[in-house]
C-alpha cells in the first residue's frame, strides 16, 4: 500500500483532494486572543508562519507509512495500541478521554444539536481541579435587617474559557465527522493512551446518529486529530479509502466498496449542509431572536467548511479512483459498482440515488462526479460512460425478452435497466457520451461492415446421442444453416446490436410465454379476468415506454451533438425497415412489431407539444420530404425503396429547403414514416388474425367440434388477447389520431402546389387506422377532436382535387372513413363509435356530414364520382365501398343542407350518367349473384337439417359440399347488403324530378326497367320459395324491404310514358307478375296513399302501351338492314357512325356499351362519344321509310 501513498498525497496536495490548508487562520487567530494554548500547527499558523506545502506533503506521507506499518503490526502486538480503532463505550476512560469528559457538561448545555454515540447512557460530568474564578459561583450577600428574608442572588452566567470553547469545537468537528464520513479520529500517543485498553477483538462499535439508518464507524489515525480543519479531510479519506478489502478494520461492513460509501458520504454531507443553512435561515428571520455568540458562529463556520470541503473531497476521490482503478484497493471495480448506483437510482429514488441532490440535480452526487471526470480527461469520461453502458447492455438488456421479464439471475429488468440509463443521462455531457458508445449507430449503408452477415451459432449434437440421431441433428442444421442469419445493417441487427434497440425492442410480444400464459384456455376464462390481465400488462408497458420516452428526451435535450445522433439512429431505423409494411415481412431484414410499437409511440410523444400547439404546428415544412439531405433517404423518391406519392410525377420544389426550425419537422415526419411501419401493419395484422379465428369457429362448429378443446382454435384466441394488450393499448391509439388530425391539417393549409409532393400513405395510413380503431377500440376516441380529418376527406374527394389522388383504392377508403367513423352511430344501427366524434362541437353538436359549409358544397356530387370509380378497386371491395357510399348518400338526401348540391348533378348529364350506369351494373351483378346461390344454400340447409341423410354421406362429400356452401353464404353477405342499399339509392333518388329525367333517357331507361323486373320476378314469381333459407337475418336477406324499395320505384315512374313504354317492350314484363306485385304490396301493407295507388295503375298502363308497342314492330317488321342496329337488332331511331371501325350503330347501343367499355365493339379500338358521328344520310332516308310505311298502313287500314 506504501507504494502508492507518496502519489496520492502529492495529488491531494496538488488540489486534487482539497484546496485550503490555512482556511482556519482566522480561527487560530482567535484563540491566541484568548490565550489558548495551540499545537505547534495551529500556533505556526496564528504567528502567520504557517507550514509550506513541501513541509505538509513530507509529513502526511510520513503519518500515512507510519499508519500503514502499524496497521500490519497490529496481529502480532495488541498492547501498543492500535493507529485505527472505534469507540468502546465499555472500555476504561484514558487521560484523553477524560479531558474529553470535561467537555460533555457543556456540550450538552450549549449544544442541543450534538449527538454521539452515548446520548442514550448516564452522562458522569467531572469537576475541574482548579477552576478560574470565572467559573466560581458568587458569594451571597449577608443578610438584611428587615423582617423579610435575604433575596439569593441571580447566578451569573459563566464565560467558557478559550480552552472549552477549543475542546468543544473540537468535539463538535468530531461528531461531524463520525456522522457524515462515519470514521473517528485518533492520534499518535493520545490514540494510543485512549485505546489501550480495547480489545484487538472489538474494533468496531454502532454509532448512533441523527439520521434513521445506523451506520459502521471505523477509526483512523491521522495527523494531530486535536485540531481538525479542513485540511484534515483529504488525509482524512486517503486514510479510510487506502484500506485492503480483507484488512480487520473492514470485517464487519457489507458493502465495502468505494463509490458507494463516497456516494453516501456526499449525500450525508448535502443533507447536513441544508440542515445547517436552513437553521441559520430561520434564526434569522426571527424578529426577537439573539444573534448568534460569536463561539455559535465559529462552530457554525467551522462546520460549513468541513462539510463543503467533505463534498469536494468525496467526489475528487470517486473521479480519481474512476481514472486510476489502481489507485485503491477498493476501486478497482469502479464502473460495475457505478452501474449498480445508477440501477439503485432507478429501484430507489428518493433513498440510494445518486442523481438526486439536496438542491436538485446539478448539486448531486452524480453530477459533480461526472463534472470532475470531464475535467480531469475527457476521454477517461468516454470510457467509463462507455463501460457501464455496456454492462447494461450485455448484463441485463441482452437478457430480456419483454416488459415482463428480469435481467441476469433474475436481476434488473428491462425498465430498471432503461432507468438506470436514464439517470445516466440526467447529466448532459454523459448523455452525450452515451450517444458516441460504439454500439450507438449501424455501421454506414456503404462500409464494409454493413454487409456482413452474422450467423447465430449453431447448436452443438447433444452428448450420448446415437449415429442415427446425430446424423438428424446434422441434417436439421444444414437445413437451418442461413435462415436465421442477418446482415450488420438490417432490422434484426438494429435490434440485436444498437443500444435504443435493444431498449425499444422489449415490449409484450404475442409469442412470448410470458405473455401468452397470462392468456391460457380463453374460451373459458371470463371477459372480466381478461380485461383484468390486459389492463395489467397494459400498465407495466406503458410505464416502459414513458421511461423510454424518457430516455430519448434526455439524449435529444443533451445537446445538439447527442441530437443528431438519436436522428441519425432514427433515419436508420427507418431505412432498414423498408419491407415492414408487406403482408408477410422477413423476419431476417426487419425489426420485431414490438420494436416499431415503441419507437412509434416515443416519436408520438416528441410530437406532442406541438399536436397540443397550434402555434407550434405552423413550424411543419412540408419541404422536408423534398429534402434527400435533410431525411436521409427516408423520402426517397427514387430507386427500389421510393416513397409513393399523391401526385403522378410531381414537381419539385426550385426553393432550398430553409426551416425556421429543423427538429419539428423531423419529428413530424419521422413520426408519420414510421406510423407507416409500426401500428398500421399491427393493425392489419391483428384484422387478418381475427378473420382467421371466425374462419376456424366456423369451420369447428360445422364438425360438432369442442371449441373448448380444439388446441388451435385457442392458440388462436390466445394469439389475439396478446396482441391486443399492445396494439389495443388506448392511450397509444388516441395519439395516434391526434397525430393524423395533426397530418390532416398540414394537408390542408399547405399550397395545391405541394399536395402531389406529400406521400400517399400519410393520408391511407390515416384511413386504415381511423377505420380500425373504430371497429375495434371506439372507446378510445372519446372525447377526440378529429374535424381536421373530416375536412380533408371532403377536400381530396371533392372534384377540384380528384386528380390529387390518382389511387382508386385509396379514394375508396375515403368513402369507407365518412361512412365508419362520421356517420352518426344512429345510422345503420352502429352505435358504438362515440356521437362527439362524429359531431361537430363548434356548430352546436351538429354532424360534420350537415354542418360542414365545403361538405354541403361538393360533397354529394363527390361521392356520386367515386361510386362510380370504385369500379376499378376489385370484386369483392368495391361491393363494400359502394354499400358505404350508398348509406352516406342517403343520409345527405335526407337533409336539406345538401338538396340543392344533388340538384346541381343533374347539369352534367355525362357524369350522372355514368354513376347511373354503375348503380345498374352493381345491382344486376348482385341480384344475380344472389340469387343464384340463395337458392343453393337453401337446400344445403335441408341436407344438413336431415342427420341420417348427411351422415350416410363420405367425409369428401361433406367436406366438398361444406366448402362451397361457406363460399357461397360469403359472397351473399358481402352482396345483400349492397343490394339492399342500391335500391334504396335508387328509390330516393327518382323522387326527385329532375334526376328521374336522367334515368329515362334512351340510353338508360330500357336497363332500368329490366332491371325492376328482374328483380320481382325472383322475389314474387314462381320460385320466390326457394329463397327462404334460414335464418335471412344472418345473411342480410330482408325479402319484404326489397319488395317495398322496388314497388316504390316503380310507383315513381308510374306516370312517366317512356317508362311504360320500356315496360311493354321488356320481355321480363308479365301482367300477372305486377299483378300479384300488387296484391303482395296491399296484404303486407308496404306502399300507402299516393304510392299504392300509382303502382296498383301500373298493370292498366302497360297493357294499353303494349298494344302500341306491337304496332309499332309490326311496322319496322320488313325494315331493311341498313336500318338495323347490327348489335341489338332492333330499327335504330338515332344512327351514329363509329370512325374507328366505319360502322353505323344506334346512339343509345353505343352510349350504353361505352359506358362499361371503351372500345370499339367491332375491331376494340380506344373509342369516346366524342369521337361519334351522327349518319345524317341515313337518318334522313330513314325518315322517309317509316312516313311512306306508316303512311301505307294508314291507306291500307283505311281501304
Amino acid at each position: 500500500m506504501s507504494n502508492f501513498l507518496p502519489d496520492l498525497a502529492g495529488w491531494a496536495l496538488r488540489g486534487g483532494a482539497g484546496d485550503g490548508e490555512n482556511s482556519n487562520d482566522n480561527n487560530g487567530d482567535e484563540n491566541n486572543n484568548q490565550g489558548q494554548s495551540l499545537s505547534s500547527t495551529a500556533a505556526a499558523a496564528a504567528a502567520g508562519t504557517a507550514p509550506t506545502e513541501d513541509e505538509i506533503r513530507a509529513k502526511r506521507l510520513a503519518r500515512m507509512m507510519a499508519a500503514t506499518t502499524t496497521s500490519s503490526k497490529s496481529s502480532s502486538n495488541d498492547d501498543d495500541g492500535n493507529a485505527m480503532d472505534v469507540d468502546d463505550d465499555s472500555s476504561k476512560p484514558s487521560a484523553t478521554a477524560a479531558v474529553a469528559n470535561d467537555d460533555d457538561k457543556m456540550d450538552i448545555e450549549n449544544d442541543k444539536d450534538n449527538h454521539d454515540n452515548t446520548k442514550n447512557k448516564p452522562i458522569k460530568t467531572k469537576t475541574p481541579s482548579s477552576p478560574s474564578k470565572a467559573m466560581m459561583p458568587s458569594k451571597p450577600s449577608p443578610p438584611t435587617p428587615t423582617s423579610q428574608p435575604p433575596k439569593e442572588p441571580k447566578r451569573k452566567r459563566t464565560t467558557p474559557s478559550a480552552a472549552d470553547t477549543g475542546r468543544k469545537l473540537q468535539r463538535k468537528k468530531e461528531l461531524l465527522l463520525r456522522k457524515v464520513l462515519s470514521v473517528s479520529v485518533t492520534g499518535d500517543a493520545n490514540s494510543a493512551a485512549a485505546t489501550s485498553s480495547l480489545s484487538p477483538k472489538s474494533i468496531f462499535s454502532a454509532s448512533s446518529s441523527s439520521s434513521s439508518t445506523s451506520t459502521q464507524i471505523v477509526h483512523v489515525d491521522i495527523d494531530e486529530p486535536q485540531n481538525i480543519t479542513v485540511q484534515t479531510i483529504a488525509e482524512l479519506l486517503a486514510a479510510r479509502l487506502s484500506l485492503s478489502k480483507d484488512s480487520p478494520e473492514l470485517r464487519t461492513l457489507s458493502n465495502k466498496a468505494l463509490l458507494p460509501y463516497l456516494a453516501q458520504c456526499h449525500k450525508r454531507a448535502s443533507e447536513e449542509l441544508k440542515l445547517l443553512k436552513q437553521e441559520q435561515q430561520s434564526k434569522s428571520s426571527k424578529a426577537n431572536s439573539k444573534s448568534p455568540s460569536k463561539h455559535q458562529k465559529d462552530m457554525q463556520e467551522a462546520s460549513l467548511d468541513i462539510l463543503s470541503e467533505i463534498q469536494k473531497q468525496v467526489v475528487s476521490y470517486a473521479a480519481s479512483s474512476l481514472m486510476c482503478p489502481d489507485l485503491f484497493e477498493l476501486a478497482h471495480d469502479g464502473i460495475h459498482e457505478l452501474t449498480k448506483l445508477l440501477i439503485q437510482t432507478t429501484s430507489d429514488p428518493m433513498g440510494s440515488s445518486i442523481t438526486v441532490g439536496v438542491t436538485g440535480t446539478a448539486s448531486s452526487f452524480y453530477a459533480l462526479l461526472c463534472e470532475e471526470l470531464y475535467t480531469q480527461d475527457e476521454e477517461v469520461f468516454q470510457n467509463v460512460i462507455t463501460g457501464v453502458v455496456t454492462i447494461l447492455m450485455d448484463k441485463n438488456l441482452r437478457k430480456c425478452e419483454s416488459v415482463l421479464d428480469g435481467g441476469e439471475d433474475g436481476g434488473s429488468s428491462g425498465l430498471v435497466v432503461v432507468g438506470a440509463l436514464s439517470a445516466l443521462c440526467s447529466n448532459k455531457k454523459a448523455a452525450a457520451a452515451l450517444t458516441k458508445h460504439p454500439q450507438f449507430l449501424l455501421p454506414p449503408p456503404d462500409s464494409p461492415q454493413a454487409a456482413e452477415k452474422v450467423e447465430p451459432p449453431m447448436p452443438t449434437v447433444p452428448q450420448g446421442a446415437s449415429s442415427q440421431q446425430q446424423r438428424l441433428f446434422r441434417l436439421m442444421q444444414a437445413m437451418n444453416r442461413g435462415n436465421q442469419g442477418y446482415l450488420k445493417r438490417s432490422g434484426p441487427a438494429l435490434e440485436k446490436d444498437t443500444l435504443l434497440g435493444l431498449v425499444l425492442r422489449l415490449g409484450l410480444p404475442k409469442e412470448n410465454p410470458n405473455v401468452t400464459q397470462a392468456f391460457q384456455n380463453m374460451t373459458t376464462a371470463t371477459r372480466a379476468a381478461v380485461e383484468k390481465t390486459t389492463d395489467g400488462m397494459r400498465r407495466q408497458l406503458r410505464i416502459y415506454q414513458d421511461s423510454c420516452n424518457a430516455l430519448i428526451r434526455s439524449l435529444i435535450t443533451a445537446g445538439a451533438d447527442s441530437r443528431g445522433q438519436v436522428m441519425k439512429w432514427i433515419i436508420d431505423a427507418l431505412l432498414v425497415n423498408v419491407g415492414s409494411d408487406a403482408m408477410r415481412p422477413d423476419t431476417s431484414k426487419v425489426s420485431n412489431p414490438q420494436t416499431l410499437l415503441n419507437l412509434s409511440v416515443v416519436l408520438l410523444k416528441l410530437c406532442e407539444p406541438f399536436v397540443n400547439n397550434e402555434k407550434k404546428s405552423l413550424l411543419i415544412d412540408c419541404g422536408f420530404v423534398s429534402s434527400e439531405k435533410d431525411h436521409g433517404g427516408v423520402y426517397t423518391m427514387t430507386g427500389d425503396d421510393a416513397v409513393t406519392r399523391l401526385g403522378e410525377n410531381p414537381t419539385l420544389p426550385t426553393d432550398p429547403y430553409n426551416p425556421k426550425n429543423s427538429f419539428i419537422p423531423q419529428c413530424f415526419f419521422f413520426c408519420a414514416r414510421v406510423l407507416h411501419f409500426g401500428i398500421v401493419p399491427c393493425s392489419s395484422y391483428h384484422t387478418n388474425l381475427l378473420r382467421q379465428i371466425s374462419h376456424t369457429h366456423w369451420q369447428l362448429r360445422q364438425r360438432n367440434a369442442d371449441l373448448q378443446t380444439d388446441p388451435q382454435f385457442n392458440h388462436l384466441l390466445t394469439l389475439q388477447h396478446a396482441n391486443e394488450a399492445s396494439v389495443l393499448a388506448p392511450d397509444m391509439l388516441a395519439d395516434t389520431l391526434r397525430f393524423f388530425n395533426l397530418v390532416a391539417s398540414v394537408l390542408l393549409r399547405m399550397e395545391d402546389s405541394e399536395l402531389p409532393l406529400m406521400p400517399e400513405h400519410f393520408v391511407d395510413d390515416m384511413c386504415d387506422v381511423m377505420i380500425f380503431v373504430t371497429r375495434m377500440a371506439p372507446k378510445a376516441m372519446q372525447r377526440l377532436d378529429l374535424g381536421n380529418i373530416f375536412r380533408m376527406v371532403v377536400k381530396l374527394l371533392s372534384p377540384q382535387y380528384a386528380h390529387a389522388v390518382r389511387n382508386y383504392n385509396l379514394r375508396a377508403k375515403l368513402g369507407d372513413v365518412l361512412y365508419e367513423v362520421y356517420l352518426p352511430s344512429s345510422i345503420d344501427d352502429r352505435k358504438s363509435v362515440p356521437d362527439s366524434v362524429s359531431c361537430d362541437p363548434l356548430a352546436g353538436g351538429q354532424p360534420y356530414l350537415l354542418a360542414d359549409p365545403s361538405a354541403q358544397e361538393t360533397l354529394a356530387p363527390s361521392l356520386l364520382l367515386l361510386y362510380g370509380e370504385v369500379e376499378h378497386t376489385g370484386y369483392y371491395e368495391k361491393m363494400s365501398h359502394r354499400a358505404n357510399i350508398s348509406a352516406v348518400l342517403k343520409f345527405l338526401w335526407e337533409s336539406t343542407e345538401h338538396r340543392p348540391a344533388f340538384r346541381r348533378i343533374t347539369q352534367n348529364k355525362e357524369s350522372f350518367i355514368k354513376f347511373a350506369n354503375g348503380i345498374m351494373n352493381e345491382t344486376n351483378s348482385l341480384i344475380a349473384s344472389v340469387m343464384e346461390k340463395l337458392p343453393a344454400i337453401r337446400s344445403v340447409q335441408v341436407q344438413m337439417a336431415n342427420a341420417q341423410e348427411w351422415a350416410a354421406l363420405s367425409d369428401e362429400q361433406r367436406e366438398t359440399i361444406t366448402s362451397r356452401h361457406e363460399e357461397y353464404e360469403h359472397e351473399v353477405k358481402r352482396a345483400l347488403p349492397l343490394c339492399n342499399k342500391t335500391l334504396q339509392m335508387l328509390g330516393f333518388l327518382n323522387t326527385d324530378k329532375d334526376i328521374r329525367n336522367l334515368f329515362l333517357l334512351q340510353e338508360m331507361c330500357p336497363r332500368l326497367v329490366n332491371l325492376l323486373l328482374h328483380v320481382l320476378k325472383k322475389l314474387v314469381g314462381a320460385k320466390g320459395l326457394e329463397l327462404k333459407v334460414d335464418n335471412p337475418e344472418s345473411y342480410n336477406f330482408r325479402p319484404k324491404e326489397m319488395l317495398r324499395d322496388l314497388c316504390a320505384i316503380f310507383a315513381s315512374f308510374a306516370r312517366a310514358p317512356e317508362f311504360i313504354e320500356e315496360c311493354a317492350k321488356s320481355g321480363y314484363y308479365h301482367s300477372e307478375l305486377v299483378t300479384k306485385s300488387v296484391k303482395t304490396c296491399r296484404k303486407l301493407n308496404l306502399l300507402k296513399g299516393e304510392s299504392m295507388e300509382l303502382f296498383a295503375s301500373l298493370p292498366d298502363l302497360v297493357d294499353a302501351a303494349a298494344q302500341t308497342v306491337q304496332a309499332d314492330e309490326n311496322l319496322y317488321e320488313d325494315a331493311p338492314d341498313e336500318f338495323k342496329d347490327p348489335i341489338m337488332d332492333t330499327f335504330m331511331k338515332d344512327p351514329v357512325l363509329l370512325p374507328t371501325s366505319d360502322t353505323i350503330v344506334d346512339r343509345s347501343t353505343i352510349t350504353q356499351h361505352l359506358l362499361n367499355d371503351p372500345h370499339d365493339p367491332f375491331n376494340r379500338k380506344d373509342l369516346t362519344m366524342d369521337m361519334v358521328e351522327p349518319a345524317t344520310e341515313l337518318k334522313d332516308r330513314m325518315t322517309k321509310w317509316i312516313q311512306e310505311k306508316r303512311a301505307s298502313v294508314e291507306g291500307g287500314s283505311t281501304d
